[in-house]
């Protein structure tokens, strides 16, 4: 499943890509509090190449980067919040969120959590690795996944969730530049994003099919959410 849980199925796909276009958009805004130009922007051209990848129509995104940037005269105010625990049967689960209203998240999560276990801050986060990913695909015919990553400033590279696609991981703070050099070593970037890692991932072998439906089912809530942004899962 990886470390970043996302919906499977058409039907879930469909309504999980309207779901992302609302998600995109947040990301967007924040990252416009820094200017209005991806050129000088260096946050901001990172989501705006992720919004075009997935085909966000362009006049939700010019309204996002302008509301960002305080061009339409309206007030953004977004929190970034995570919620560490378990889902069922013990698989860790970090949930990011930006939230306008916390005092209406937290209960939300609460609720969302009764079928696993919401801990405290630090409960999970242990357990995991911050890290900056970035999902690539072969710009051409050859492209040598391990040169790239060497020759880019990744620390590790991996499978991507797309076929074909490899995932090249950095430290946070040399998101931007590895996001920035992989092109020259033969690879088009189709996201970049902060993200968390499992240290440990439970083996789904070790899980029954009816466990593993558990699990899928309470990501799944859990994504729903309109206030979460990312859902990191323990599970290999």
């Amino acid at each position: 499943m990886g470390a970043q849980w996302k919906a499977k199925g058409k039907e879930l796909a469909a309504n999980a890509k309207g779901r992302a276009f609302g998600k995109l958009a947040k990301d967007i805004m924040i990252a416009a509090r820094a200017g209005a130009d991806p050129a000088s922007n260096s946050r901001l051209r990172m989501v705006v190449e992720q919004a075009r990848k997935i085909s966000m129509p362009k006049d939700t995104l010019d309204r996002a980067i302008k509301k960002g940037a305080g061009l339409t005269g309206e007030a953004v105010s977004f929190e970034r919040v995570i919620y560490e625990g378990f889902a069922p049967h013990q698989v860790p689960v970090m949930v990011e969120c930006l939230t306008d209203n916390v005092n209406r998240t937290a209960p939300e999560m609460r609720v969302l959590f009764r079928k696993g276990q919401l801990g405290t801050s630090g409960s999970v986060a242990w357990d995991f690795d911050h890290v900056g990913m970035i999902e690539a695909e072969p710009a051409a015919a050859g492209a040598d996944a391990e040169l790239a990553a060497i020759e880019a400033g990744a620390q590790d590279f991996e499978p991507g969730d797309e076929e074909g696609s490899t995932l090249f991981l950095t430290d946070p703070a040399d998101l931007d530049l590895v996001s920035r050099a992989l092109p020259t070593h033969g690879f088009t970037v189709l996201s970049a994003k902060l993200g968390y890692r499992p240290k440990n991932p439970v083996n789904p072998t070790s899980l029954s099919t009816e466990q593993l439906e558990e699990v899928e089912s309470f990501l799944g809530a859990i994504d729903a959410n309109d206030d979460v942004q990312n859902v990191f899962v323990g599970l290999a």
